[in-house]
């Protein structure tokens, strides 16, 4: 049984198609790339492929991502429209996005931002006390990442709201669901965490309209996609004080181009998309165990539906 890998990373083979043939046994994993012939192969291992890999493997049975996101996947025309795509969960993703999101909150919530701008000036000047109900927290998305960033938030004390489509939430968090409950989510908000999938639902759903509801003083994390976010109407909402700050991982264009004004912003904290990292020993793991299970048969967890986007 033949495995085509194929990433957009930079990659040493051995650290990657060595672990995974030796956890899948009788597979042979190739590397894809331009001059490589058709090999016939049954699954796919991809992350951020060329189309020209589709055109070319025309017996592909099924396609594991390796990351969560899989929205690059699904804008390539060579695609498959038959092709099941499972996507990577969690696999050490998800408690690096509750660090990355807890940091951001506190920095701003305890004011530490505001305490480096004094140690610039030689000023010792202790601030107010953190009043916590004054920070009602807002993510979107609840799941397995955002309902992990959720849960570590409330862990905090915080008081964290979540919402999804379904209306999930894990204990502790309150739960809001579908886009009728969108306007009271946000109306109780001062920290919105982004982390949903990009889906031609919620592109841009960061825009003026939405963020204006926030409670004023309101901040940004944005960990999903930057295609999500309305840029120019963030800066217009810092800039009116409507919103205090924003945290920002991900971008329309990446690497966020040199002179782009979120980088000289001063309430702007711009991160090159490292909220969650694929960590490799994690990522294989998983892949590995998800196509043992569809070689056995079995349903897999993680597939990707076509129409909601996820």
């Amino acid at each position: 049984m033949k495995i085509i890998f194929s990433s957009s990373h930079e990659i040493e083979p051995a650290e990657w198609l060595q672990p995974l043939a030796e956890a899948v046994p009788g597979a042979e994993v190739v590397m894809w790339h331009e001059d490589l012939p058709a090999q016939d192969a049954e699954i796919a291992v991809v992350w951020g492929p060329p189309a020209g890999l589709f055109e070319r493997e025309r017996k592909l049975r099924v396609a594991f991502n390796l990351g969560a996101g899989v929205d690059a996947l699904f804008r390539l025309p060579t695609l498959p429209a038959d092709l099941p795509i499972v996507r990577l969960e969690d696999a050490g993703m998800a408690v690096q996005m509750a660090e990355y999101a807890a940091h951001a909150l506190v920095r701003a919530s305890r004011q530490f931002d505001q305490y480096e701008n004094l140690q610039r000036q030689g000023r010792w000047q202790p601030l107010p006390e953190l009043d916590r109900s004054l920070w009602p927290v807002g993510v979107l998305g609840m799941g397995v990442m955002g309902a992990r960033v959720a849960s570590s938030l409330a862990g905090l004390d915080y008081p964290v709201a979540g919402w999804s489509r379904s209306g999930n939430a894990p204990e502790g968090v309150q739960a809001f669901g579908g886009r009728d409950s969108l306007d009271a989510f946000l109306g109780r908000t001062r920290v919105l965490i982004n982390t949903l999938p990009l889906t031609d639902d919620t592109r841009d759903l960061l825009c003026r309209e939405t963020l204006s509801k926030l409670l004023p003083g309101a901040y940004l994390i944005n960990m999903g996609r930057g295609a999500h976010l309305v840029e120019e109407d963030l800066l217009a909402l810092l800039d009116s004080g409507h919103m205090a700050g924003a945290t920002l991982d991900v971008f329309r264009t990446e690497p966020l181009p040199a002179d782009h004004p979120f980088w000289t912003h001063p309430r702007v904290t711009v991160t090159p998309h490292v909220a969650a990292l694929s960590l490799r020993r994690e990522t294989i793991a998983q892949v590995a165990g998800k196509i043992r299970a569809y070689l056995r048969g079995e349903p897999l967890s993680g597939t990707v539906s076509r129409e909601r986007g996820y």
